[in-house]
């Protein structure tokens, strides 16, 4: 069972997603973090496979805050992936900014916010 941690902005974006996961491969075990200040606990008690984590203008789900939960995360689940979802569309600059995140081997993958549920569900997958 690989265990997979959400924390997006929107609840009903992150069920779907939970929900997309959960659909493409029964051995997803997906929680949902209530909020980013308790998102780096979750991952301490729950040890995740991987972190899928939204990325805003706005705090606290700005880049720089998604990456101090990273680096948190990794503290505790070295061997955790972390994604980031970003809206290429509504925050091109943001995007451009993740983009070089991973670039720069600070997050394992990012994915667009326009990518269907199948898309999302192969890169977790693939990690």
């Amino acid at each position: 069972m690989r265990r997979i941690v959400v924390d997006m902005q929107n609840y009903l974006f992150a069920d779907a997603i939970a929900q997309a996961l959960k659909r493409a491969d029964s051995d997803f075990d997906v929680r949902m973090s209530e909020s980013p200040d308790k998102t780096a606990e979750l991952c301490n008690l729950s040890k995740p496979y991987a972190l899928l984590c939204e990325v805003t203008g706005y705090t606290p789900w700005m880049l720089e805050e998604r990456l101090k939960i990273r680096d948190e995360v990794k503290c505790y689940s070295p061997e955790c992936k972390i994604v980031l979802i970003v809206d290429e569309n509504a925050e091109k600059t943001l995007a451009r900014r993740v983009l070089q995140a991973k670039k720069d081997g600070l997050i394992d993958n990012f994915i667009y916010s326009s990518v269907s549920a199948a898309y999302l569900s192969a890169v977790v997958d693939t990690l």
